[in-house]
């Protein structure tokens, strides 16, 4: 089954690559991998919160807006490397979350980007992973997330 046709059966649409807020490009390809730059989760080029997870931003919703960077991640990475059928799974999930100095949930709000790429890659969607808690991110967002695939 082709990348492509996963996300079709699981309803994922992917977004279009969001413009960088700075000087960098979403994704760069190095020696079979795909590396992106933090993704934020922009939903039609705006935050859907903004704000500290523990403190006026919900877990939950928290683990929502990973998802999302998880997804605008690998639709910059397929954007890099020619295709989503050219992505053969994930190697590595950063997560960030701005969060409330007594907030220590960071693991389950990056499960939220952990969760969808094993629903669409399956055991190569399996990863090596960071979740910090940080007191700031660009925006004020809540989450970023930087993945590297693995180029088929």
């Amino acid at each position: 089954m082709t990348i492509a046709s996963r996300l079709a059966d699981l309803g994922i649409e992917l977004p279009a690559v969001a413009a960088p807020v700075a000087a960098y490009v979403p994704a760069v390809v190095h020696n079979g991998l795909v590396y992106t730059s933090g993704q934020l989760p922009f939903t039609d080029g705006a935050l859907p919160e903004t704000g500290k997870v523990g403190a006026g931003v919900d877990p939950e919703d928290a683990k929502g807006y990973a998802r999302t960077c998880a997804l605008n991640a690998l639709a910059a990475a397929a954007a890099a490397a020619g295709g989503v059928d050219r992505i053969a799974g994930v190697l590595r999930v950063g997560g960030f979350v701005a969060s409330d100095p007594s907030f220590t949930g960071q693991p389950g709000v990056v499960n939220g980007a952990s969760e969808v790429l094993g629903e669409i890659f399956g055991d190569a969607g399996k990863h090596a992973r960071a979740a910090v808690g940080v007191p700031v991110l660009p925006l004020d967002t809540p989450v970023e997330v930087e993945v590297t695939f693995i180029l088929a």
